[in-house]
């Protein structure tokens, strides 16, 4: 892990694409402010693990019986 210090109105680039700055400093909170592509997703770490968590159980689904569900709607159709 990198630590850096920076003050108000300083920042840091990552990867020549995503600038991150200090915006504010009040007491022990710190807001920063991100620039990055729109085709960069950036979220708080507990956003990102919440997303994380619900593909991972999307992708635990079972997944659909296309031979059965023909019969099914043929069957439910006759």
């Amino acid at each position: 892990m990198l630590i850096l210090s920076r003050k108000k109105n300083e920042s840091i680039i990552i990867s020549d694409n995503v600038e991150v700055m200090v915006t504010e400093v009040n007491g022990e909170h710190v807001k920063l402010g991100i620039k990055a592509p729109r085709h960069i997703s950036v979220h708080r770490k507990e956003i990102y693990e919440a997303i994380k968590k619900e593909n991972m159980a999307a992708a635990k689904t079972r997944s659909i019986d296309m031979k059965a569900l023909r019969s099914f709607l043929r069957k439910r159709d006759s």
